[in-house]
């Protein structure tokens, strides 16, 4: 093989390969959004099952606005007051960005006399929340 060839064959080899590690990239972000939609439907009728399902065992969410951080058990057993506030409510979300493993959502939180809108951080490794924070960005939705 002469030394053009070898080069071509380099190239094929390193364009193969970065597509490959493009496609696997891109496939991490699908299932990131798919585990991010899976919470707001959990979160939507105070699923405990799915939700504990979908948090890591280590994870730590940041309720910024509160100043706590939650553990999953507290997490968890905070379920039942969320379930009487989220009653009638709806939630949407839209993901604003994706980089260096954390996903950053706005989600306008429509509650049946209010509504607020909220940046939400997740971070998603082995198809499990590891760390998540909340913080209202309007005490309305209309920059949704």
């Amino acid at each position: 093989m002469n030394g053009a060839a070898r080069r071509v064959t380099n190239v094929r080899s390193v364009v193969l390969t970065a597509a490959a590690l493009l496609i696997a990239i891109i496939a991490a972000r699908a299932d990131d959004g798919a585990i991010i939609s899976r919470w707001y439907s959990a979160l939507l009728v105070a699923d405990r099952t799915e939700l504990a399902d979908l948090l890591a065992d280590d994870v730590r969410i940041k309720l910024d606005d509160l100043g706590i951080v939650q553990s999953k058990q507290e997490f968890i057993a905070a379920l039942d007051e969320w379930k009487g506030a989220v009653a009638g409510a709806a939630i949407r979300h839209r993901i604003a960005k994706s980089e260096g493993g954390v996903t950053t959502v706005i989600a306008c939180y429509d509650f049946p006399d209010n509504d607020v809108l909220m940046r939400e951080t997740f971070a998603v490794t082995d198809n499990h929340i590891t760390a998540s924070s909340q913080a209202a960005i309007a005490e309305n939705c209309e920059g949704y």
